[in-house]
């Protein structure tokens, strides 16, 4: 497939990695030789320097031929201009951008073929936002994933001494739980993947993936730690788009404060949101930290643009007595030295973003694909279709579906007349067409095979 990237940032420089692994054609944009040329020392691509909106640099990458254009480089306009030329001088079938700004996002009607033609968009401040919710949610989870509109959740937590299956075979959890239904789909032990069968054996500090239904999360997070009593008190530092989508989303939920150094923007939020407390100051003032009771703080979230700023605020308010720290971390080398020490989790609003944008670039009829452990690892979901003579895994029983390896199916979400049923993964579950099928992946090489395997053969009709 003949992939055309704007923007060789942190966003458009790991996608274009991602793709180009996958034997995509990429050619990344961008005004900055040196980003690019690093770019390509690194990875199998083609670069053209140049403003990305412009025809005939477009042309230069090959735009006429090119069924996808991603637009991410840090300008909205320049993105929204991009896809506009690609689709008036060239019908480029797929148009997606990356849009900032709230004031364009809170006018979907604009970005239409008769107006802005863009046919995915993609924020990467509300992708943030939404994934930070769902960890506070969910108190003690690393990651949480929604699939199938939230009806199945893929929760990832680290086994803890003196949970009850800590210690124990696999085979027990249906014994601990006989009216919970959930699978481990992977288990992590000092960054290598396990793959779970009915004797393993959990151990402390294992990074265990579970999936299930939404209602049963708790529960099962209950086998493999004590469970964490609810947040309540939130600190925010930083009010810029990410801070201040968090408070708008958590505050008539969570009692919410949130720091910003400048007036003027304090002022902004002030008049914004209705019920978080906003302070001018700077979240590495130990005296503003103290005054707010930093020690009776459940979330310290640190969201600033600046990685060392976060990195220094979020050790310092740990230290100070907060609960749990959440740190965001544009830079991915940071990201594992930081996590698991003092900051209990790094964000990175990359990996974040990189799956929503494969959802609407691979093959076949995905509907989710998320990047786990920073990119090494995915959770896709896929919808078969076909029947038993057109597909690979339609009317089939999951053990003799031919998965690539280290692919596990977790779950499968079905439409019934009652609503959506989810269906933990068994050997003896046949798939039905136009079942959700969830897929975990330990290595995204074998994405490809994932693909192939859903694609339909010539007889269905």
């Amino acid at each position: 497939m003949k992939i055309i990237i704007l923007g060789a940032g942190q966003v458009g420089g790991t996608l274009a990695e991602n793709l180009a692994s996958e034997a995509n054609d990429i050619t990344v944009i961008d005004t900055d030789e040196t980003r690019l040329r690093e770019l390509r020392d690194r990875t199998d691509i083609g670069v053209v320097t140049g403003e990305g909106s412009h025809p005939r640099i477009l042309i230069q990458a090959g735009i006429e031929d090119a069924e996808i254009l991603i637009a991410v480089t840090n300008n909205d306009e320049i993105n929204m201009i991009a896809c506009q030329v690609a689709h008036s001088l060239f019908n480029t079938p797929t148009k997606i951008a990356r849009i900032r700004h709230h004031a364009y996002l809170a006018k979907p009607e604009l970005f239409q073929n008769d107006r802005i033609p863009i046919d995915v968009l993609i924020s990467p401040e509300q992708l943030v936002s939404n994934y930070v919710s769902q960890l506070i949610a969910q108190p003690g989870a690393l990651q949480v994933l929604d699939f199938a509109g939230g009806e199945a959740q893929l929760v990832a937590v680290k086994a803890y001494y003196g949970g009850p299956l800590v210690g124990q075979e696999l085979r027990f959890l249906r014994q601990h739980m006989p009216s919970v239904d959930t699978r481990v789909a992977a288990i992590f032990r000092r960054d290598r993947a396990i793959r779970p069968e009915g004797s393993t054996v959990i151990e402390a500090d294992d990074e265990v993936f579970f999936i299930a239904a939404k209602h049963d999360i708790r529960a099962v997070m209950s086998e493999l730690r004590k469970l964490e009593r609810p947040y309540r008190r939130i600190l925010i530092a930083g009010g810029g788009n990410i801070g201040a989508r968090l408070a708008r989303k958590l505050e008539r939920t969570y009692a919410v404060k949130i720091i910003e150094f400048h007036r003027e923007r304090c002022q902004q939020l002030a008049e914004q949101l209705g019920h978080t407390i906003v302070l001018h100051g700077s979240a590495s003032d130990q005296d503003l930290l103290l005054e707010e009771n930093i020690e009776d703080t459940d979330v310290f979230l640190a969201v600033t643009n600046d990685d060392e700023a976060n990195i220094m605020s979020s050790m310092l308010a740990k230290r100070l007595g907060a609960r749990k720290v959440m740190t965001l971390i544009n830079n991915p080398a940071y990201v594992d030295l930081v996590q698991g020490g003092e900051i209990d989790i790094a964000i990175s609003p990359q990996q974040t973003t990189i799956g929503s944008l494969l959802t609407h670039v691979r093959r076949g009829d995905m509907v989710n694909v998320h990047s786990l452990r920073r990119g090494a690892a995915e959770a896709i979901e896929v919808i078969a279709h076909g029947d038993s003579n057109s597909s690979k895994v339609v009317g089939k029983t999951l053990d003799t579906i031919d998965l690539p390896d280290g692919a596990t199916i977790g779950a499968i979400v079905r439409e019934t007349e009652k609503g959506n049923q989810v269906i933990i993964a068994h050997d003896d579950i046949v798939v039905e067409t136009g079942d959700h099928v969830i897929v975990f992946l330990v290595d995204k090489k074998y994405t490809r095979d994932v693909e192939k395997l859903f694609q339909v053969g010539f007889s269905f009709f």
